[in-house]
């Protein structure tokens, strides 16, 4: 039980991200997957480019 108690008190202390925290933190996380996977898209055509020319 001394563990649940703790538990709760913890709880009790946790600041949760408010609606527009939440669309700006979503929004950051999608932006950059999109940015990474056109990164490496690119990448992996150069890549593929240059092993063609072997």
């Amino acid at each position: 039980m001394h563990f649940m108690h703790d538990v709760v008190l913890e709880m009790k202390k946790v600041v949760w991200p408010n609606a527009k925290q939440t669309r700006r933190d979503t929004s950051t996380v999608i932006g950059l997957s999109v940015m990474f996977a056109i990164f490496f898209a690119i990448v992996d055509s150069i890549v593929q480019y240059l092993l063609g020319l072997l």
